[in-house]
């Protein structure tokens, strides 16, 4: 088997460790310690997450969508996809490294994606904007850290309580929708969904699309009208 190779190492703001990014062959994975995050292979979820919330908003006028977490592009391409020409799509990556990796050896996994004119691209915690710009989105898309169970920043906890999800409805435009994605279930995640105003879909998808595999958890959450 051929080894994985160490390309470049980053360091996540606000204290939370160092995200590593390795090679084997053509396949990439991004990792905190010894814990993988993201791998090359397993990005059926990652699609899904955008294919379902986009589905809900892509026949709106000009479109908004914000997406939480760059990862490798997978989310954002699939977006795309799904998004007509006048959508707008803005990604926070609070990490800037990983904005170079999409831009440089990741950049063909998804097919460019951030070559595309509809998207901008913000280095900022997601949580900024979420507080910031009340009813801007028709979707808020977030695939932070490991979801509901972070891994790789104590911060992040903030997006998931209710707190963060209070700031995520507010951004909301009406009958818009909030997806989160998840390594795995969480029991009480829905619960606190539901207290902060939204209706609730969840929906477990296979990690590697139709060849089965691990299964990860995607919640849509839709704020009413």
């Amino acid at each position: 088997m051929i080894p994985w190779e160490f390309l470049e190492s980053a360091a996540v703001p606000g204290g939370g460790g160092e995200l590593g990014l390795y090679r084997r062959g053509g396949e990439f994975s991004i990792r905190v310690a010894s814990r993988e995050l993201m791998n090359s292979r397993l990005h059926a979820s990652e699609e899904a997450l955008a294919e379902l919330a986009c589905a809900r908003v892509a026949a709106r006028p000009r479109p908004q969508v914000l997406i939480g977490g760059l990862g490798m592009g997978y989310t954002l391409a699939a977006a795309l996809c799904r998004l007509g020409p006048e959508a707008a799509v803005v990604v926070a990556e609070l990490v800037p490294a990983v904005v170079v990796w999409n831009r440089g050896p990741l950049a063909p996994l998804a097919g460019h994606p951030l070559q595309d004119d509809r998207v901008s691209v913000r280095e900022v915690d997601v949580a900024q904007i979420l507080l910031a710009e009340p009813q801007a989105y028709d979707a808020i898309l977030l695939d932070v850290d490991n979801g509901p169970e972070g891994l790789a920043r104590k911060d992040n906890d903030w997006l998931y309580a209710r707190p963060g999800l209070t700031a995520a409805f507010a951004a909301l435009r009406p009958a818009g929708v909030l997806a989160v994605w998840s390594a795995g279930p969480h029991r009480v995640f829905a619960q606190r969904l539901r207290r902060a105003g939204f209706v609730v879909d969840e929906i477990c998808v296979p990690a590697r699309g139709s060849r089965g595999g691990r299964r990860h958890t995607i919640w849509l959450a839709g704020r009413g009208s």
